[in-house]
């Protein structure tokens, strides 16, 4: 009888350990993308590092017509990044729209930090595709703001998304990154 209690225990260890490592294996085999705006490169550089780090696929949200440096001079009120920036209503059309958005479960969606917040045409791709039954997660780069306001703002503007807390990544470590995708999963 004793013999029978312990292998019943034996099993029954086994089988718990097989389900737990079957619900880790199902959590990091999770479908995701890393889609960003980058109008210098800098969010660029950060995007890519991160979807290496969490095994992501990558994708740029391109403006169908390409910022100037001109088009980005916050001094001059009239550049379009100043006058996009003051009309809340301003969607800059994007091209290279991606036709598989609902293969993925986690989406990370980076963008400068302009004026506080996050680019209009990040507006223009979040009402561009279903983010239902997704996790959203923001990631940013700034040369000296945070990027507090622009999850408020995402998160105010598309309240029925499943948000998760963003992030500002200058300079960020693989190690960092790595411990932050962790955190997400």
């Amino acid at each position: 009888m004793k013999k029978i209690v312990l292998m019943l225990t034996a099993l029954l260890t086994i089988s718990l350990s097989a389900c737990s490592q079957k619900k880790a294996d199902t959590k990091m085999k999770q479908k995701v993308l890393v889609a960003y705006f980058s109008a210098t490169g800098t969010t660029k550089g950060v995007a890519q590092q991160l979807a290496e780090v969490a095994g992501a696929d990558l994708h740029e949200i391109q403006p169908e017509n390409p910022y100037t440096d001109a088009d980005l001079d916050w001094r001059n009120k009239q550049s379009r990044s100043s006058v996009e920036m003051q009309d809340k209503n301003s969607r800059p059309a994007i091209t290279g729209k991606l036709t598989n958005m609902k293969d993925y479960e986690v989406v990370y969606v980076g963008f400068p930090i302009w004026w506080y917040t996050c680019p209009t045409i990040i507006n223009t791709f979040m009402e561009s595709y279903d983010f239902q039954g997704k996790t959203v997660i923001p990631f940013a780069t700034s040369g000296g703001s945070s990027i507090g306001k622009a999850c408020e703002d995402l998160k105010t503007t598309y309240p029925n998304i499943n948000w998760k807390e963003g992030k500002l990544l200058n300079r960020s470590s693989n190690d960092d990154l790595r411990k932050w995708v962790e955190r997400n999963m």
